[in-house]
């Protein structure tokens, strides 16, 4: 401790990590890990590290709470507290959660259609009692007495009359399954524990199958259980060995087939068995081939049972990387016949069959797509695109469990659009507003704009950025920004509103998200180049992106905040090493900072199955070598760093806090300069961070008024 002789009290110093050296000897290169030892997670020592950092973290942001605390009475003033979602119909009912005002968690609740054709949802607020209005679910009552609580399963059966689902009380995504008779508020006695999130029912509502997990955190396993049953006596209908793959469950949209889902990165295969027999053996629909990657729809075209597969295998000798959609018989899958054919710009991503039309959804210049195709009585009629007068969204499809309807539940938002829920009505194209997310107090979507620029690559590749902020301020000079970015297993990082973020808007900052290769913002090339030995573009793309914007005159690298989470975490913590003169702060959360010594080790979870988005840096010299090249725990050097502020969850089962806290450890013990370096981790969380509303609300406002304090926005 040192004084602080402007408080009159001891301040804490940076903690300082102990060194214990470990040597980690692969290929002939040897590296000493000398931060090793804080993997130790019951060790008390280790523990107390995380504490010491905890606290020191405390003290170095305790001049900003005045700042957070406005930021979350903004978000709170904001945020219509006790609100209602747009009601969904399944069967005979009406499903929609609630909100409250001081609770933490939502409610689910549902109530009786009024007939056979009522397929208007009922306008419900929030204020007035629902008629014959029954709560399904309160989240807040099963929370109670915990510091972490999170939702998995919630699976109504098929008549209605059962809820199964699941609850984690820890963080480490290992779910609880339970049972409920909606007719009799009867908790049943059925209790299925360490499962997989998601729960499936059988048409006869006799059965239920979930999935459990390996050692690694895999969901490997699919089980079959009898209600009124023990667990002992539950049936493992399939069993993955392989590493490399994930096993998941579920149903067609007609509800006539149960699939079971077995996929690696590159690789899938799916299972079939009619639900009307839930006891039967399910048969596989196509058999694994390493690289081919395919999904199944069941549709009814022209009164023939067909199997609507979208797959990227070889077609006319060209690799279809961006996918096609074909049809099969359902007894010969074999026998396709073309629907779409592959094109370089279009990325076909999922198709939905309802009894008279399809929907696809699809990617195109970087934006989500939808496409209405109905089915005709001899096959396929003219196919309609969906289009929306903003620059920049994020459409898809919402909830739509009946098989037979005559609407469309649609959802769209942008960087200044709240969520916005449609109707689209098949028969005659007219989409119906529902409902807009509300914003509270003096909020106009007018006072913001959304811009879409391009940065050059040093390769020459263009590479999207999205900008948001208040008007007039992009454009006009120099000014704080935020920019973001992920770049990993082909997800993409899609423009959408949160109320949160006005917080940063409002007080000057812009908002940008560098859409990176690794992602699928641009299509499966898009990501293919930026995995395994091409992963250096994913940190490159994102600096020259960060140069762009300082070139083009939006800011400055005193006034730029860099912040990614998971694998974007990865990106900050190689930028850092990269170009850490171009940025005032970097934020990581739960970052997964120390790539190599994680893929090295298949005992620790999730590694096998990572292999195909990395390489194998166990068998192979050149995957090892290029890992080592940029993870960033490995290149750590003395010289000057932006500030940072880690964020990592003791629990967390994806990124392990011992990425982070070694990173950091070693991060103080090697940089030059005297730029803030905090680690903050959650002792109650999981990779998800903490849970309850209120409780994201105030890490929201602590990581903001770090954001608008290192960028200058707030002083």
């Amino acid at each position: 401790m040192s004084a602080d002789a402007s408080q009159g009290e001891f301040a804490l110093d940076p903690p300082i990590a102990k060194k214990v050296p470990k040597e980690r000897v692969h290929h002939g290169d040897v590296f000493v890990d000398e931060y090793e030892w804080l993997r130790e997670k019951e060790n008390a020592e280790v523990v107390a590290y995380l504490e010491a950092e905890n606290a020191y973290t405390d003290q170095e942001t305790r001049q900003l709470q005045p700042l957070r605390d406005a930021i979350f009475g903004e978000i709170k003033s904001r945020t219509q507290e006790t609100d209602l979602s747009v009601p969904t119909r399944m069967g005979d009912f009406w499903y929609y959660s609630r909100s409250f005002a001081g609770k933490q968690y939502g409610v689910h609740c549902r109530c009786p259609i009024s007939g056979p054709d009522d397929w208007t949802p009922p306008q419900l607020t929030a204020s007035v009692a629902v008629p014959n209005e029954q709560v399904l679910l309160d989240s807040n009552v099963l929370a109670e007495g915990h510091e972490f609580f999170a939702l998995g399963a919630f699976s109504i059966s098929h008549d209605g009359t059962l809820l199964a689902y699941s609850f984690d009380i820890v963080g480490d995504e290992r779910y609880t399954l339970r049972f409920l008779d909606l007719t009799t508020g009867e908790l049943l006695p059925d209790e299925v524990s360490g499962v997989a999130p998601g729960a499936t029912w059988s048409l006869d509502r006799a059965h239920v199958f979930y999935m459990t997990v390996d050692d690694a955190w895999r969901p490997d396993t699919v089980w079959r259980h009898k209600l009124g049953t023990e667990k002992a006596s539950d049936v493992k209908v399939f069993h993955e060995p392989d590493e490399r793959f994930w096993v998941g469950i579920g149903s067609t949209r007609s509800e006539k087939y149960l699939m079971i889902w077995v996929g690696s990165k590159i690789t899938t295969e799916g299972w079939v068995l009619e639900s009307a027999d839930p006891e039967g053996e399910f048969t596989v629909i196509m058999p694994r081939r390493e690289g081919v990657e395919y999904s199944v729809e069941h549709a009814v075209v022209g009164g023939r049972d067909r199997f609507l597969i979208l797959h990227n295998d070889v077609v006319d000798g060209v690799k279809a990387e961006n996918f096609v959609l074909v049809e099969a018989p359902v007894d010969d899958v074999a026998n396709t016949t073309m629907l779409i054919s592959h094109r370089d710009d279009v990325r076909l991503e999922e198709v939905d069959a309802f009894e008279g039309h399809l929907v696809l959804s699809y990617r195109r210049e970087a934006l989500t797509r939808l496409a209405i195709w109905p089915l005709t009585t001899d096959g396929y009629g003219e196919r309609r695109e969906l289009e929306f007068p903003l620059e920049l969204y994020s459409v898809g499809l919402s909830s739509n469990p009946e098989w037979v309807q005559p609407t469309l539940r649609i959802g769209l938002t942008s960087f200044i659009t709240p969520t916005q829920v449609f109707d689209y009505t098949l028969a005659t194209g007219e989409l119906v507003l529902l409902k807009e997310q509300p914003v509270l107090g003096e909020f106009d979507r007018n006072d913001y704009e959304q811009h879409r620029d391009w940065a050059t690559a040093a390769d020459g590749t263009k590479i999207p950025i999205s900008l948001v902020a208040r008007k007039g301020i992009v454009g006009s000079g120099v000014a704080p920004l935020l920019l973001g970015g992920y770049g990993s297993y082909e997800a993409s990082q899609d423009p959408g509103f949160s109320v949160a973020r006005l917080s940063l808007l409002d007080r000057g900052m812009v908002i940008a998200i560098a859409h990176v290769r690794g992602g699928g913002e641009m299509g499966r090339l898009w990501y293919e180049n930026g995995k395994k030995l091409t992963k250096r573009n994913t940190f490159t793309d994102f600096v020259d992106c960060a140069q762009h914007l300082v070139d083009s005159g939006a800011t400055t690298p005193d006034r730029m905040v860099a912040t990614g989470g998971s694998a974007g975490g990865l990106l900050m913590g190689a930028i850092t090493n990269l170009a850490p003169e171009l940025f005032a702060g970097v934020l990581a959360n739960v970052p997964f900072v120390d790539p190599l010594t994680s893929i090295l080790d298949p005992s620790l979870p999730l590694t096998v199955i990572e292999w195909d988005e990395w390489g194998n840096p166990l068998a192979d010299k050149e995957v090892y070598d290029y890992m080592k090249s940029y993870s960033p725990y490995e290149n750590v050097e003395a010289k000057d760093y932006p500030a940072i502020l880690a964020i990592t969850s003791i629990n967390d089962t994806r990124v392990l806090y011992v990425e982070p806290a070694k990173w950091v450890a070693k991060l103080r013990a090697t940089k030059t300069g005297d730029s803030p370096l905090l680690l903050k981790t959650e002792m109650t969380a999981g990779h998800g961070g903490v849970s309850g509303r209120y409780a994201r609300w105030k890490e929201a406002a602590f990581e903001y008024a770090w954001i608008l304090t290192t960028s200058g926005a707030a002083t």
